[in-house]
């Protein structure tokens, strides 16, 4: 199947070998981002680099988003929609709320344009790897237009009509965040209760407690590794994502709630570290216990 001419508008930690593996691919790709060198360092890959959107887009029959947030993202379609050609298909990759996913289906449409909401899962490992899971929102015959991009960056899922793909990626994060503060809480219980952490973690690891997140995340807490990966402010602000989804909802969701203080407790001063810093979290409400002896390794 031949590959459509892709716009790529965010080129970050995940941006950046998401846009370098279809590069690398044969798409005629052309990568934009606020700080050009960023753009600019993709061209090794076969990328066109763009001084702006509008160039960008023009001509583009795929457009990308891996942004921030947001309100980022609608500042990109508001500056996009002028070069963009009726049925450029829009496929939002970064995470935002539900009702900003239906915010950009209505704006976008409404101007004769398609849309997907499709974040992803995997990290930057699986952006570099292509083995990102992609939950994706829209109209099957939208999912199937963008299958060929999707099949070089990972394994895609039509979860439900737009929208559904944030909703996705929320219940994804709320497991993620909610599993790395209980993993916390069982390592921190196994060194104060006199036992190894690390023996703990191992002897659980085939168990149906078995994860990735005790593999990972586990891992790093036992080595107080709190150098990114994944952010305390990102977890977070996907924590207040699923809250307000849930309200919209007319959920309560206490877990999910209790996750997002643990992260608020730690916003100001480590609000850049690795999400496994909800280990420190807990250690700071507890004073007087710590799992090892290890000094922090922080970025």
């Amino acid at each position: 199947m031949a590959l459509p001419v892709v716009a790529f508008l965010g080129i970050g930690l995940m941006g950046r070998p998401m846009a370098s593996r279809l590069a690398q691919a044969g798409v005629s790709l052309r990568a934009w981002n606020r700080t050009a060198a960023k753009a600019q360092a993709l061209t090794d890959s076969g990328a066109t680099a763009c001084a702006s959107i509008g160039e960008a887009v023009a001509g583009a029959a795929i457009v990308i988003s891996m942004l921030e947030a947001g309100p980022v993202v609608g500042a990109a379609i508001e500056a996009a929609l002028p070069g963009m050609a009726p049925g450029t298909l829009w496929i939002d990759m970064s995470s935002t709320r539900h009702d900003e996913a239906l915010a950009f289906h209505a704006r976008l449409t409404g101007q004769g344009m398609r849309f997907l909401d499709a974040p992803v899962s995997g990290g930057v490992p699986g952006a570099e790897a292509g083995t990102l899971a992609i939950m994706a929102g829209g109209s099957l015959h939208d999912f199937n237009a963008a299958a060929p991009v999707f099949g070089v960056l990972g394994t895609a899922q039509l979860v439900g009509p737009a929208g559904s793909g944030q909703v996705a990626k929320l219940c994804n994060q709320l497991i993620v965040g909610a599993t790395i503060n209980i993993v916390a809480e069982a390592l921190l219980l196994a060194q104060a209760a006199g036992a190894d952490p690390a023996a703990v973690r191992e002897a659980i690891r085939g168990g149906f407690a078995g994860s990735r997140i005790l593999e990972l995340h586990g891992q790093r807490m036992l080595e107080r590794n709190f150098v990114p990966g994944g952010q305390v402010k990102s977890q977070l602000k996907d924590m207040r994502n699923v809250l307000a989804a849930a309200g919209e909802a007319g959920l309560v969701l206490p877990l999910t709630a209790a996750v997002a203080r643990s992260y608020e407790s730690i916003e100001g001063d480590l609000g850049g570290v690795d999400h496994a810093a909800a280990l420190l979290a807990l250690e700071r409400i507890n004073p007087g216990h710590r799992v090892g002896s290890a000094p922090d390794v922080l970025p």
